[in-house]
């Protein structure tokens, strides 16, 4: 192709980038500055240049890293001296390289990239150059600018016709052409969104019936998608026969999984192509579930094969392999957690991947490497997951509709379960090293982190979701069919599985399950027993999941038999499992009646206080039994509350000793816990008895306050702050010549600034950042340090403590604590900073009316911000806070007669804004209402939003009738509730 810019730009272009991709950082960050030039004096003439080399350079690697790197500077910001100034009423969004260039130079770099797409030979470059344009069409629309060449060459392409081997346009290959015209149409729906529906059906569907290539199947299925997403209901209408094509995309390729390959091919090729194509479509399950309704059972023919486990064709489990040790699903792995066929069933394919197409097979297995089944086993897993989740999705999308078709919620709970009992349980036939591995792993670090991706914990999530979205009388039923069975099995996986299937359904199936309450703790209870540790295990995660899904129902009914369990279990031998019994029971007291625990109190404290400060070798000692143990403590001690008193001498001078002694990164969490535990049991046992105590524990938290800061220590500031807040509640007015200790770092910390970046590259690429979340606002993407506002939301609470217990020992702190508070009720970017400064403000006037130190200008300043933040605040929720605040703030006083006239002007004016904002809301949603389906999600959505602003409202006529019970704004609120479709109406789920 001709040049477009002088061969000199070319050169040093040339050099530029090839000092980028450099691993020499200072040479690498000299390129950046010189493209940053460049693109600052002639930003035409160097896009065009990166363009150009995305053509011509000679390496795969230069043009792919031309085009990526086109694609991030074409629409990164343009230098703030070509922003327009700003207008705070309507921010418009900022201007990029893009919308600076002139006419001719986007032509020349349209003409540029559609001669890429057309002849570049590269499969990996082409995708680069396909992402490239489809950005520069969809942001040129997006401004106005149609791109009619790239519509008709993209169609043009589809046409080609012929098989890999067969040369279209420049020497391409036909398939390749034609699966990057279909990749064009998924990255730029709009691309065909204003042509006639029946002329891109057509297209579609002949991409779809590819008889060449697979890749351009699967292309075009991600097209289709996109464009029924993008669809309005006229257009979506109109495409209900596109689904016929795209999911005859499947079958065929779930008939030939374990075909012999053929040359060439790879033998396990098909698992992978068939795990995208269930990929592509599983979105569309979620946008526009109702689309797949007439599917439903023509899929329930052949999914059951994808998600169900290998039939075992060789010797029963118990002869082949008592002990076995590869679970992985594939053909290597043990048989399932059930005997199948099910008695009724087929033995044919139909029902399952059967004998004649598993890849185990004899007649398969000679033809590949050994190294090729474990791929294939992965691939296989991947295939089952994809397929799962494809149901899982649509289940949860629309929940009746699947309701409706037999066998579809069976069939996932036999999934889930079957391979919630597949451990890759390491060497040996009884998986020795791996659990010798399991019990000597910390469970509180990092480590552990592989067991919540492996795949028996991704199918128990699978369950946990088809349970919420199904309910009890759903999922119970067929899950029960086979967990009783389970927990006798001879091999403990599946015995694991059971246990952790019954804690993976409570929560979506706990109104049903409490009608078996009684069965199902008679059939988790005698578990505690097993011989195998990590069964033992699983009992106690099932306990602790069913006391938080089912709170205070399981207590009050079976806590004889559960503590029964749970109590003897804390002796277990193995630190794993009384650890774990231990974080049972902090679940087990959060909903138990204080007189139920009583009784259990003495043998409960004292197998803590053996964990915590066990006999015998020291080094033998579990760091993270002892955490777990404090936390326990603390839990019990909380939930006994003055009961506890009897346990302090013996537990008090323990965790003074552990923060007198657990210095050092190793005991930091330690540490934090002794802290917290404190802090609880001095609340639980009062002031009289925690007195003798306090002025150690004080000395103890300011040498902590005081130690050179671990930058690594990112927890220590919080249990801090917490901590001293809990000996604030327990010491009471006695606090206060504490105050000066703790007070200026937890204003500092109460009037800290969000930490922000204004992300103007990649969002994907930001959102990698730990810490951080995005959010967007005034059209930008912002990036927001997420543990800095936690911890100011959490120092405005202490504050709320603080002052709420010193009362008018707080004043002279008043004024500070005010002048930090009142700017914060706009702190928009956490709910939880501004609801505590809203119920501080009324405690901070109270306190310095009560102490005489209240003045009329901090009286001022808080009505007239309070007022400002009524009028402009635009959340329902928070503007019922604002007037509780308000009224509670006028109470404290002196009542309205006390407030300057002034102030009842304005917020009679700031009320009469917000009553005509929310008429105006309440209509616009009535009138949308009217057009929508009954029982939509929408609906729903805004039937909450009028429930919420209901409060609002109450709220604004209780501030009303204080200044007067015959208030005319009083009628007014009346009408905005009247306002709207007002058609919540909270019927009783289905399971009820």
């Amino acid at each position: 192709m001709e040049a477009v810019v002088p061969t000199e730009i070319t050169a040093e272009l040339t050099q530029i980038l090839s000092n980028l991709v450099l691993g020499d950082n200072e040479i690498r960050s000299n390129a950046e500055k010189a493209v940053n030039e460049r693109l600052a004096h002639t930003p035409e003439l160097y896009l065009l240049a990166l363009a150009q080399f995305a053509i011509a350079a000679d390496t795969e690697v230069m043009r792919s890293f031309s085009l990526v790197l086109l694609r991030r500077l074409l629409f990164r910001p343009a230098p703030q001296s070509n922003q327009p100034p700003p207008n705070p009423t309507h921010p418009a969004p900022k201007l990029t390289l893009y919308d600076h260039l002139p006419s001719q130079t986007l032509t020349t770099l349209e003409r540029l990239m559609l001669h890429s797409l057309s002849h570049e030979p590269a499969p990996s470059v082409r995708r680069k150059g396909v992402d490239t344009v489809c950005d520069l069409a969809s942001q040129g629309m997006l401004r106005g600018r149609p791109w009619h060449a790239l519509q008709a060459q993209a169609f043009s392409m589809t046409q080609v016709q012929g098989g890999a081997g067969d040369e279209g346009q420049a020497g391409v290959g036909a398939t390749a052409l034609r699966e990057s015209a279909y990749r064009v149409f998924a990255g730029c729906p709009n691309l065909v969104m204003d042509l006639q529906t029946d002329a891109v059906l057509g297209v579609f569907q002949r991409g779809l019936q590819d008889g060449y290539s697979v890749e351009v199947r699967h292309a075009a299925l991600l097209a289709s998608v996109a464009y029924l997403t993008a669809a309005d209901s006229n257009q979506l209408a109109q495409s209900l026969s596109l689904l016929y094509p795209m999911l005859d995309t499947l079958p065929t390729l779930a008939q030939n999984l374990s075909a012999a390959p053929s040359s060439g091919s790879s033998p396990t090729s098909n698992y992978h192509h068939l795990s995208t194509f269930l990929s592509a479509l599983t979105p569309l399950c979620s946008t526009h579930p109702t689309l797949f309704a007439p599917h439903l059972s023509s899929l329930l023919t052949f999914l059951p094969t994808l998600i169900l486990p290998p039939a075992d064709c060789g010797p029963t489990p118990t002869v082949g392999r008592p002990f076995p040790g590869n679970g992985r699903g594939g053909s290597g792995s043990r048989q399932g957690a059930f005997v199948f066929p099910l008695p009724g069933e087929a033995s044919s394919s139909s029902g399952r991947l059967g004998s004649a197409s598993t890849p185990a097979s004899p007649g398969f297995a000679g033809q590949v490497e050994v190294e090729d089944v474990s791929d294939e086993e992965d691939q296989r897993q991947t295939l089952r997951l994809s397929a799962l989740e494809f149901m899982i999705t649509l289940s949860e999308a629309k929940p009746g509709m699947v309701r409706k078709v037999p066998g579809w919620v069976e069939v996932v709970v036999r999934a889930c379960l079957e391979a919630m009992g597949e451990f890759d349980d390491g060497e040996g036939e009884d998986g020795a090293e791996s659990l010798e591995a399991w019990l000597h792993d910390d469970p509180s670090a990092n480590s552990n982190s592989s067991e919540t991706d492996s795949p028996p914990a991704l199918y128990e999530q699978s369950l946990d979701r088809l349970a919420c979205a199904m309910g009890g009388r759903s999922v119970l039923p067929p899950a029960f069919q086979y967990i009783p069975s389970m927990m006798a099995s001879y091999d403990w996986r599946v015995r694991h599985a059971g246990l952790m299937a019954i804690a993976a359904i409570a929560e979506g199936t706990g109104k049903v399950m409490q009608n078996e309450l009684g069965k199902i703790v008679d059939l988790v209870t005698p578990m505690f027993a097993d011989t195998h540790p990590r069964v033992r295990y699983a009992a106690c995660q099932c306990v602790g999941q069913l006391c938080t899904d089912l709170e205070e129902v399981i207590q009050e009914r079976y806590h004889q038999q559960l503590f029964a369990v749970l109590i003897p279990a804390l002796d277990d031998p193995e630190p794993r499992v009384h650890s774990h019994a231990a974080a049972a029971l902090i679940n087990f007291c959060e909903g138990v009646e204080r007189d139920t625990l009583l009784p259990y109190l003495d043998p409960i404290v004292e197998r803590l206080l053996k964990l915590l400060n066990p006999t015998g070798d020291p080094t033998q000692v579990r760091r993270y039994v002892q955490e777990q143990a404090i936390t326990t403590l603390a839990m019990v001690a909380d939930a006994s509350e003055a009961t506890f008193m009897k346990h302090y001498s013996s537990i008090m001078p323990l965790l003074l000793n552990v923060l007198r002694n657990a210095d050092g990164p190793d005991y930091k969490k330690l540490r934090v816990k002794a802290m917290e535990c404190a802090g609880l049991i001095a609340i639980a046992v009062g002031r009289d008895v925690f007195r003798p105590d306090s002025n150690t524990l004080v000395e103890l938290l300011i040498r902590i306050q005081k130690s050179p800061v671990d930058p690594a220590d990112t927890q220590l500031g919080h249990y801090l702050i917490a901590t001293w807040a809990k000996v604030c509640q327990a010491l009471g007015q006695e606090f206060e010549p504490y105050l000066p200790v703790v007070m200026p770092a937890l204003l500092t910390t109460a009037s800290a600034k969000a930490d922000i970046s204004v992300y103007d590259e990649d969002e994907e690429k930001f959102e990698e950042r730990e810490g951080w979340e995005t959010i967007m606002m005034d059209g930008q993407t912002l990036g927001i340090r997420t543990s800095a506002i936690e911890e100011k939301c959490q120092a405005f609470e202490t504050l709320v403590i603080y002052c709420s217990t010193l009362g008018p020992r707080f004043a002279p702190y008043l004024a500070q604590t005010l002048e930090v508070t009142l700017p914060a009720l706009k702190f928009y970017f956490h709910d939880g900073v501004r609801e505590a400064c809203s119920m501080l403000i009324p405690m901070l006037l109270a306190s310095g009316k009560t102490s005489s130190t209240l003045t009329n200008q901090m009286v001022s300043a808080t009505f007239h911000q309070l007022i400002n933040c009524v009028s402009t605040e635009y959340d329902a929720s928070f503007l019922a806070s604002l007037y509780k605040c308000f009224t509670d703030s006028i109470r404290v006083i002196g009542g309205p007669a006390a407030l300057p006239h002034e102030f009842q002007e304005g917020i009679i004016e700031a009320t009469k804004r917000q009553l005509q904002l929310l008429a105006d809301r309440r209509k616009g949603r009535a009138n949308r209402a009217a057009s929508m389906p009954e029982g939509g999600e929408e609906k729903e959505e805004m039937s909450l939003l009028e429930e919420i602003e209901d409060f609002a409202l109450e709220d604004i006529g209780k501030m009303l009738a204080m200044f007067d019970t015959n208030h005319p704004l009083l009628v007014a609120v009346s009408g905005v509730k009247d306002l709207g479709f007002n058609t919540w109406d909270s019927e009783e789920e289905e399971d009820n």
